[in-house]
């Protein structure tokens, strides 16, 4: 019973520094981003020894992909199913685009760090991956898409993509509101709404 017990301890006390490792990590990405934080970063930050980091996460990689996921665990993309939903395209895009706004302004310190060290690293695949099935789900039922396909896919990637919102919201100054009428503007060419 004590041994039983015993290993139990340590599995708990070996959990409890990986969290703190990963915990310590994601700290640092969003700080300073992922290219600048090292190893010895990450022992520090977490008060543990650089091998005991070494001994849960063998390489950047593997740390990495544990951070990544935990981190999209605690902040999960916008479903765009729910947006099939609403027959109107435009009106769709704009619900999509909200809710899009939404996960990028609270994803905002993060996201800026990683989409520049890391936008082309496999890692970001579902990332990426989940922003073009929400544009082809937006993509739906617009009139004379067979002409300007190309186009409203283009245009839709703009509308979605964190690095517009950026663009738009904190460099350029428009309200959300402002920013979603003007995409919205551009994907459909409507002069009004």
């Amino acid at each position: 019973m004590t041994r039983s017990y015993q290993l139990k301890r340590r599995a708990e006390r070996q959990d409890q520094t990986r969290q703190k490792i990963v915990e310590a990590a994601i700290a640092l990405h969003q700080e300073k981003g992922i290219v600048a934080t090292t190893m010895v970063d990450v022992a520090a930050e977490a008060k543990v020894g650089r091998a005991t980091v070494y001994r849960h996460f063998p390489d950047e990689t593997a740390l990495v992909g544990a951070c990544s996921g935990q981190y999209f665990e605690r902040h999960p993309l916008p479903d765009p199913e729910p947006w099939r939903l609403i027959e109107n395209p435009l009106e769709r895009l704009h619900r999509g685009l909200r809710e899009t706004f939404a996960y990028h302004r609270e994803t905002e310190p993060m996201m800026s760090r990683v989409l520049a060290d890391a936008r082309d690293l496999p890692i970001m695949e579902p990332y990426h991956g989940h922003w073009r099935r929400a544009a082809d789900i937006l993509a739906v039922g617009w009139p004379d898409r067979g002409r300007h396909e190309a186009l409203l896919e283009a245009s839709l990637a703009l509308a979605l993509s964190f690095d517009t919102w950026r663009t738009l919201v904190r460099v350029q100054g428009l309200t959300e509101n402002q920013a979603i009428r003007l995409l919205q503007k551009l994907t459909c060419n409507c002069p009004d709404y």
